[in-house]
C-alpha cells in the first residue's frame, strides 16, 4: 500500500470529533466537498469502511474507532512537535519564580539568577527562599532547586549536581576531639539543623567497610542552615553543613572538617518543575545555565578540602 496522505487522518479525524462533515469544515476552514471527497479517497486506500452516514450523524465504524484513536496520538505528537521547536526558538521573557533552600539558593542560584536577568532582559526572576518545601503549583512557582533526597513522584524532575554532608566545627572546638572514630562524637556539643527530618542521628561510614550511626548531644537548635553555619563560626559546637557552603570557610582555615576519614551519607541537587508538557523558554534557559559545564562544577561543591 502507498504511503497514506497524513492529511486525510486529520480530516477524518475532524469529522469524527465534530460528528458531521459540516462541522469539520468550518473547523478547517475547508470546504465540506474536500473533507468528503478526503476521507473517501481514505476508506478507498485503507479498502474499509471508516464510518456510518446517516442524515443526521456520522458514527465510526468499529475499524474507523481504532484508527481515530490513533490518528489523536499522531496529530498530538506532531502537534507536539511544532510546539517544542517553537519554543526552541523563542526568547525567554516574562516572570521566573525560583523556590531554593535558603543556603543553596544565596549562594549558588541568586549569583546564577543575576547573570540570567542580564542575559534575558525581558525576563525578571523571582527567587524565593525557604528550608520548608514549597507547593509549585499552588504557589505558582515555575522551578524549584531541591537539595537532599526527592520523595514526590508527581513532579518532573532533572538532577543537575550533587553534594556531600560533612562533619565541621571552628578550630578550637575541632582541636578538643581527639578520636579517630566517631564513637565519642556524642560528648561533644553539637549544632542541630532543625530544618531536617534527623537533625541529630547521622550514619558515618569508612571506605564501604565501617558504619556506625551515632546520636548527637544538642547543644544548640536552629532551623536555617545559615544560622547553623553561623553558630558554627562563632565555636558553637560540631555541626553538619553541605560542601558547597562551608567551601571558603576551608579555605580561610575559619573551618575544619572532622573526621575527614569518614563520610555522611551524600545527596542530589535537582531542578523541579511541575507536571506539564512542555516548559516555557525562560525555565529551559535558566535550566541550561544550571547544567553548563562550570555551573554545574560549582553546583556539586568542592570534592576535595585543606584538611
Amino acid at each position: 500500500m502507498e504511503a497514506i496522505n497524513l492529511d486525510r487522518l486529520a480530516y477524518f479525524a475532524a469529522v469524527v470529533d465534530a460528528g458531521s462533515f459540516t462541522r469539520a469544515a468550518e473547523r478547517l476552514g475547508i470546504t465540506k466537498t474536500v473533507v468528503s471527497q478526503q476521507v473517501a479517497r481514505l476508506e478507498a486506500e485503507l479498502k474499509t469502511a471508516l464510518l456510518l452516514r446517516t442524515t443526521r450523524r456520522v458514527e465510526p465504524t468499529e475499524a474507523g474507532r481504532l484508527l481515530h484513536a490513533r490518528c489523536v496520538m499522531i496529530l498530538r505528537t506532531a502537534e507536539d512537535a511544532v510546539d517544542e521547536l517553537a519554543q526552541t526558538n523563542a526568547e525567554p521573557m516574562g516572570m521566573l519564580r525560583i523556590a531554593a533552600p535558603n543556603d543553596y539558593g544565596a549562594t549558588m542560584i541568586a549569583p546564577l539568577a543575576a547573570k540570567f536577568a542580564r542575559k534575558y532582559p525581558a525576563c525578571s526572576v523571582e527567587l524565593i527562599l525557604s528550608d520548608t518545601r514549597t507547593d509549585l503549583l499552588a504557589n505558582q512557582i515555575d522551578l524549584s532547586i531541591r537539595v537532599g533526597w526527592l520523595n514526590d513522584s508527581s513532579q518532573q524532575a532533572r538532577r543537575i549536581g550533587s553534594f556531600r554532608q560533612l562533619l565541621v566545627a571552628a578550630p578550637d572546638v575541632a582541636a578538643a576531639f581527639r578520636s579517630k572514630t566517631p564513637d565519642e562524637l556524642a560528648a561533644l556539643p553539637f549544632i542541630a539543623n532543625g530544618a531536617l527530618d534527623e537533625p541529630l542521628v547521622w550514619r558515618f561510614t569508612r571506605r564501604d567497610i565501617d558504619s556506625r550511626t551515632i546520636r548527637m548531644r544538642q547543644s544548640i537548635s536552629i532551623n536555617t542552615t545559615p544560622a547553623v553555619l553561623g553558630a558554627a563560626l562563632a565555636g558553637g559546637g560540631l555541626c553538619v553543613l553541605p560542601d558547597y557552603l562551608v567551601a571558603e570557610h576551608f579555605k580561610s582555615r575559619r573551618l575544619v572538617h572532622v573526621l575527614p576519614s569518614w563520610s555522611l551519607p551524600a545527596g542530589g541537587i535537582h531542578a523541579v518543575y511541575p507536571a506539564a508538557r512542555f516548559r516555557p523558554p525562560k525555565i529551559t534557559a535558566f535550566v541550561a545555565m544550571l547544567v553548563r559545564p562550570r555551573a554545574r562544577q560549582q553546583i556539586s561543591g568542592m570534592k576535595k578540602f585543606s584538611e
